[in-house]
């Protein structure tokens, strides 16, 4: 009897301990404060760019070499008895010095003799322009008598004559060679190299050294074909710097002198002559550029007229993120003209009303929702139509 009891009982129990646990679960559920909604837009910057007038800087790359180098040569033959004492490699010599100095003993008889020439040769002219002056007065007393130009001492005129121009060249190649047996520096230079010691006898012709102006030197840079389009018309007469960065770092003023007018077979570019005054420093006390050096060279180009200059990393296959008025993303093409250190300059495609996405998602897709850095959250558009 109480089995039978207990299986009628027992199911009853088992649903109103269910229905109590029901009821505690939803009460404890109702209890527990509402959980407010997350925002998972992505935070973005955005921009609103102005366009500006941009000088374009054109910059490039060369190495620093003498405007002339000249090797000196001996224009007559003698033993060297004087060399300058900066008259070595590495030497610095200045316009007009005397580099060396071949003896002149031989050379000042042939100057005496030379001027002795010339002398007994006039003295040579007097005498027979007398005798033809006697010979034209005897002619005027009897002129009915006939008189030939030997007569008359025509002939030997024009070959005294001819005598003082000779020896008036030999004094004067005497004078040239005298002179010649010095070797003078034609410019403020710098001795590269010396092929003679004092004592060596020299034969006309013969090397003595060279040396590397350093008034002047000069930088070839060649200009890319992307760089060339922003040329001035006019290169020649344009202020340019030369610098190098590092521990011998150095800055100096500089003029691009003119355009070989060539293009370079290999690299297709384009080559820029550019001048420095005074490498070395000897006046102007700046810092000394030293022939070899490979310097890098900035120049102004064409200013590009009402142009966007946005950085690279917002710039993905020549388009750009923009924010539209329902705050959502919006690819858009733009024209890259002109890359310049870690910006690109834009020409068409965006303009001072557009809100440019500076800092773009990580996977940015177009119609995608984001929140503006800096608003609230609240302001979140809703993606529900408004009822009218």
């Amino acid at each position: 009897m109480q089995a039978k009891t207990l299986k009628w009982i027992l199911p009853f129990t088992v649903l109103i301990v269910g229905v109590v646990g029901f009821m505690f679960v939803n009460a404890v559920a109702k209890s527990e404060p509402e959980k407010q909604e997350v925002d998972s837009r992505p935070v973005v910057e955005v921009e609103t760019l102005a366009a500006q007038d941009h000088q374009v800087v054109i910059q490039s790359y060369g190495e620093v070499k003498p405007l002339e180098s000249t090797q000196l040569s001996i224009q007559v033959s003698g033993e060297v008895e004087f060399w300058h004492p900066n008259f070595v490699e590495g030497g610095v010599v200045q316009k007009g010095e005397v580099l060396l100095r071949i003896e002149q003993d031989n050379y000042e008889a042939a100057l005496l003799q030379a001027e002795a020439e010339l002398a007994r040769a006039e003295a040579q002219l007097i005498e027979e322009q007398a005798q033809a002056d006697v010979a034209a007065d005897e002619a005027r007393r009897f002129p009915n008598k006939k008189h030939t130009d030997l007569f008359l001492r025509k002939p030997q005129v024009m070959s005294a004559k001819a005598s003082v121009k000779s020896a008036k060249a030999a004094l004067q190649r005497a004078k040239r060679d005298l002179e010649n047996c010095e070797v003078i520096a034609p410019y403020n230079a710098l001795v590269v190299k010396k092929d003679v010691g004092l004592g060596q006898f020299v034969s006309m012709g013969s090397s003595v050294g060279t040396v590397n102006n350093i008034e002047t030197a000069e930088v070839i840079i060649p200009i890319a074909g992307f760089d060339s389009v922003f040329l001035p018309e006019r290169v020649s007469g344009l202020a340019a710097t030369v610098y190098q960065r590092g521990v011998s770092a150095f800055t100096r003023e500089a003029v691009i002198d003119r355009d070989l007018g060539t293009v370079d077979q290999q690299t297709r570019m384009n080559n820029l002559v550019v001048r420095i005054n005074d490498p070395y420093g000897l006046t102007t006390r700046q810092p000394a550029i030293k022939y070899g050096t490979y310097v890098q060279v900035s120049f102004a180009g064409k200013t590009l007229k009402q142009i966007y200059r946005l950085p690279q990393d917002i710039v993905n296959n020549q388009s750009v993120w923009l924010l539209n008025q329902d705050n959502q993303l919006e690819p858009r093409k733009v024209q890259v003209i002109r890359e310049e250190g870690e910006f690109f300059l834009i020409g068409d495609g965006i303009t001072s009303r557009d809100k440019v996405v500076m800092t773009p998602p990580e996977y940015p897709q177009k119609g995608m929702e984001v929140k503006v850095a800096g608003t609230d959250s609240s302001s979140k558009p809703s993606s529900q139509p408004e009822k009218l």
